[in-house]
């Protein structure tokens, strides 16, 4: 009958709501780690592996996977031998990515953006080909921001990828010091709307 529900989509529903729960309240806790109120956009997902040439990476770095919902769609364009690095600050949401996608390409590290370096080291992963980050640098205080950004072009392998986005435009000033003019794009089918920039490494 139409009014009873499958277990499993119970099951799933449930997951999803309690994932946007502890999206929701760790932005309450901390709204200056936070970039948005609700996770992102399956539109702005599939922009973000499109414009971070995911499917032809082979270490890919997240700053501030949140619930995981970008995670996930990384890793479905990631190859098979490719490698996931998703460095989050909150040990809460951390944890959530570690034990909700369990994929082997996978590492959900608990850290901050500012020593990305050292986690690459800790698991032994080459230089990244893209960097990708969701944190918002708008509410960061100016020289943190700077030095994360100092950070991901000392860590970029030649000719890689920073793709950055916000909903205002901070990264994008500052970001000019250290890698110049972006490309620049927004992704309209997300709540808010949200700026999508991508610099490249020489080389």
């Amino acid at each position: 009958m139409d009014d009873i529900q499958h277990p499993a989509r119970v099951r799933k529903s449930t997951s999803q709501a309690e994932k946007a729960l502890a999206f929701f309240l760790r932005f309450l806790n901390q709204p200056k780690q936070v970039g948005s109120i609700v996770p992102s956009s399956v539109f702005l997902e599939r922009r973000l592996v499109r414009v971070g040439a995911v499917a032809q990476a082979r270490t890919v770095v997240e700053l501030g996977p949140g619930t995981g919902g970008t995670t996930q769609a990384l890793l479905r364009a990631l190859p098979h031998e490719g490698r996931l690095l998703a460095i989050e600050i909150d040990q809460r949401l951390a944890e959530l990515v570690r034990t909700e996608l369990r994929d082997p390409r996978l590492i959900a590290h608990r850290g901050s953006a500012e020593q990305i370096k050292a986690a690459l080291a800790q698991y032994d992963l080459p230089a990244p080909d893209v960097v990708l980050s969701g944190i918002p640098f708008s509410t960061m205080p100016r020289q943190i921001g700077k030095k994360i950004l100092r950070e991901i072009r000392s860590v970029l392998a030649p000719g890689g990828r920073f793709v950055a986005y916000q909903v205002r435009d901070r990264v994008a000033v500052l970001g000019r010091d250290f890698f110049g003019d972006a490309e620049a794009d927004i992704e309209l089918l997300n709540v808010p709307p949200v700026r999508v920039w991508c610099w490249r490494k020489p080389g």
